[in-house]
């Protein structure tokens, strides 16, 4: 048997205290420290919005520049500080939260050798998700976790369901490329199966049009279908959100990660006592 992992102890407080401060929103360090974190992401996601304004970059570009790797740095600290407050780094690097933290600040290392990637630090907009644990909104924990396990469970459902629809906008597009062997707008497969798949998904761009009356016919029932299985991916998850368990906002103090149920006392994914 595995033996359980050990939480972080007196002998290595520093790192609990590290990780309270910034994992959990429990103690008034934690919140301030959280709280800070939040508004210099808004402030960052600001300053790359008004850099791609020509104006206001014409005027004010050093001090947007300047800015910007100001937050670089500091959101560069926030991630080695977070890497060390954990006992297992990997399980925060490889998480969802680890990716997001880390590709908010690569861009503009990027920037250097490829002008222009800190646009891309728009991805920071990702990391006010903490904002329903920094303020312990329980209910909207609860309800994303929910969603996120709900779609991931349905995975496998909605392959098949996507499968099905390639197979219907693939069978369409072949026949009216047939049938209206005479339109420029079917004169190839793939732009008949382009068609099929503005149809089906009710779009209606109405750049590509069926003349014939078998077209027609075909149009309005492939029309009729597509409301049908609109709603097949919203049956799929709808069940899978009904088997969903409560859960809590606690952080594991090993490996970082949450979503535990609401009464656990041990981490489900590495063991550690939470």
């Amino acid at each position: 048997m595995n033996k359980p992992i050990e939480p972080v102890t007196a002998s290595n407080d520093w790192r609990a205290r590290l990780h309270e401060v910034i994992y959990e929103a429990d103690t008034s360090a934690g919140k301030t420290f959280n709280i800070v974190l939040i508004a210099s992401i808004l402030v960052s996601i600001l300053v790359v919005m008004l850099e791609s304004v020509d104006s206001v970059r014409a005027e004010t570009g050093n001090l947007l520049y300047a800015t910007e790797w100001a937050f670089t740095l500091l959101f560069t600290l926030e991630y080695a500080l977070r890497i060390l407050s954990v006992k297992k780094p990997r399980s925060y690097i490889f998480s969802f939260f680890g990716v997001i933290d880390l590709s908010s600040i690569l861009p503009t290392y990027l920037s250097i050798f490829l002008p222009g990637m800190q646009s891309l630090i728009i991805i920071r907009v990702f990391r006010l998700l903490r904002l329903f644990r920094v303020l312990k909104l329980t209910q909207y924990v609860f309800e994303a976790e929910i969603l996120k396990r709900a779609m991931r469970a349905s995975i496998p459902k909605i392959i098949v369901f996507l499968l099905t629809v390639i197979s219907i906008v693939i069978i369409t597009g072949a026949v009216m490329h047939i049938v209206e062997k005479d339109n420029p707008g079917f004169d190839t497969i793939p732009r008949s199966v382009y068609w099929a798949i503005v149809t089906l998904t009710t779009v209606g761009f109405g750049d590509i049009v069926p003349h014939t009356w078998l077209g027609q016919v075909m149009a309005s029932l492939l029309m009729i279908t597509g409301y049908g299985i609109l709603a097949v991916p919203t049956g799929i998850v709808t069940v899978e959100i009904s088997k969903a368990s409560k859960i809590s906002t606690q952080a594991c103090p090993s490996c970082s990660r949450d979503g535990h149920d609401d009464d656990a006392v041990f981490c489900k994914y590495c063991g550690a006592k939470l």
